[in-house]
């Protein structure tokens, strides 16, 4: 018999083992969150063509965002209230084993298992691996939608993730109290081949983990002693929860969350805006090169 609390990853073999267990009753929901930021529709036609029995699909931009306004990101935190009914609407209860997945890599998923432990939900999973791991393993998709579940009382509690905003980044250019992690990649990072967002670079002192590096050859995250060792190379003496990690738009700076949780690196924040509400103000300062 499986355990029924996974908090970072979960392997396809233990996912299966809960989903014939969950035939009993509903103790497991999960979410595919498969998702293409240059074409946003994608991810919900992949879905739809085939997916782990009995998922809901999660869509970063209508279900896991907010409102854009231009100033505040891409990707903005979702409303928490509509979140959570959303959530509860999938059938999620409070304590319940949720479980995300994607076939990249994890940036997509990770985003919902961060916004589960923003509200205070533990027992959220990654499958590791992803969808490319579960059908390695001889596992089979569904095209069928899932059966409408009774309604979770899924409510938020107590936040098992915390957020840096905008002025707290701006306040650290001066005080360097905190050392801010950036998940693009390496060129992105040097303000080289941006097609994302309308300014090239990073925040000044900013240093660069793209958050790929998480993963091994196999797609799978690397073990906990591994990522904790290649952390502190990038973290020097600063602690964990003085570390603010952001990306493009707060959505693989998760990806990053959830490896610093694995390597038991516990407390880092998330800075939701990231660099795409960063440089939507030209007055802000902006670095470019491979240097913080």
């Amino acid at each position: 018999m499986v355990h029924t609390h996974f908090t970072t990853l979960i392997s396809a073999q233990n996912l299966d083992a809960l989903i014939n267990a969950a035939d009993a009753g509903p103790t497991l929901t999960v979410f595919d969150c498969r998702f293409d930021l240059a074409n946003p529709a994608a991810g919900e036609a992949a879905y739809v063509d085939g997916h782990i029995f009995g998922a809901f699909y999660m869509h970063l931009e209508r279900d896991m965002s907010g409102k854009v306004t231009g100033k505040n990101g891409r990707h903005p935190l979702p409303d928490r209230d509509t979140l959570v009914r959303h959530l509860a609407d999938c059938g999620v209860s409070r304590g319940q084993q949720v479980v995300a997945y994607d076939a990249q890599g994890g940036a997509y998923a990770a985003r919902l298992w961060w916004l589960l432990r923003w509200l205070g939900h533990e027992s959220v999973a990654v499958l590791d691996g992803g969808l490319q791991a579960w059908e390695a393993a001889g596992l089979p998709l569904s095209a069928a939608p899932p059966e409408p579940p009774p309604p979770g009382d899924f409510t938020p509690s107590d936040p098992l993730a915390t957020t840096a905003d905008v002025e707290a980044v701006t306040r650290n250019l001066a005080t360097h109290e905190r050392l801010v992690v950036d998940a693009r990649a390496p060129d992105r990072y040097r303000g080289e081949n941006e097609t994302l967002d309308p300014v090239g670079g990073h925040i000044p002192g900013a240093v660069n983990r793209f958050f790929k590096d998480n993963l091994g050859a196999d797609g799978r995250f690397k073990s906990a002693a591994t990522l904790r060792a290649e952390y502190a190379l990038v973290m020097g003496d600063t602690l964990p929860e003085r570390v603010i990690l952001q990306c493009g738009s707060g959505v693989t700076a998760c990806h990053n969350a959830l490896a610093m949780e694995v390597a038991g690196l516990h407390g880092a924040s998330v800075y939701p805006g990231s660099w795409s509400e960063w440089c939507a103000n030209r007055t802000r300062p902006v670095a470019t090169g491979p240097k913080p």
